[in-house]
């Protein structure tokens, strides 16, 4: 069994303050198996973690919609933001890659897709985001595994990490995989492990965007 934290940002994001270096140290710190690079609205980050990464590193994306973000794994080409949500999972879906929904029902962002939503596009879903460590409410949490529940959808799990501090406290425990197919397998029959991150997290975000304002300016 290897520990995947499937929800990991980069400085690639602009609130994450973590270099593709960084998270390769990180890793071995916390002894996780493998981890999915997930940046707003960039592939750039998850392929240079790759590109350095003696360990498994899905490809993946979280994207802006209108109507709340989406997330793609195993992509081969970076995907437009704003498009809807379901034009966002065809592209997805065209390039092979798995589509899914992160934080569902965290009322506290802005970026959640939010019920309605996610009952019109659950049909078209390989997954959703079960457990999210930036998830401030327990319940959002339990909702969106329920939700999973209802329509068969495995669970993904992640720290939704954007500082050192934060890599690994949400993972899945679950068999290797070596590609697409098996990664689904093995989710299916994966533990979710995770620890909600204090509230005070948020400000390493903050903290990241001042810096690269500063750095521009």
């Amino acid at each position: 069994m290897i520990a995947v934290d499937m929800h990991v940002h980069t400085v690639y994001s602009k609130d994450g303050l973590l270099s593709p270096e960084d998270i390769v140290l990180k890793h071995e710190e916390k002894g996780l198996g493998a981890l999915a690079i997930t940046d707003h609205n960039a592939i750039a980050g998850a392929l240079a973690v790759r590109d350095i990464a003696s360990f498994p590193v899905i490809i993946g994306q979280e994207v802006s919609t209108p109507e709340g973000e989406v997330m793609g794994l195993f992509l081969e080409r970076e995907v437009p933001q704003g498009l809807s949500p379901l034009q966002t999972i065809d592209i997805i879906r065209e390039q092979g890659g798995l589509a899914g929904v992160p934080h569902p029902f965290d009322r506290l962002r802005g970026q959640s897709v939010g019920e309605y939503v996610l009952k019109e596009i659950g049909d078209q879903l390989d997954f959703i985001e079960g457990f999210n460590a930036r998830v401030t409410l327990p319940g959002h949490n339990r909702r969106a595994r329920e939700f999973a529940r209802s329509r068969g959808l495995p669970c993904t799990a992640g720290s939704d990490a954007h500082s050192g501090y934060e890599l690994g406290r949400a993972y899945v425990e679950m068999p290797p995989f070596d590609s697409k197919e098996q990664f689904l397998k093995s989710l299916a029959s994966g533990r979710i492990v995770g620890r909600v991150s204090p509230f005070w997290v948020h400000f390493f975000s903050t903290y990241a965007k001042i810096r690269r304002k500063m750095a521009k300016g």
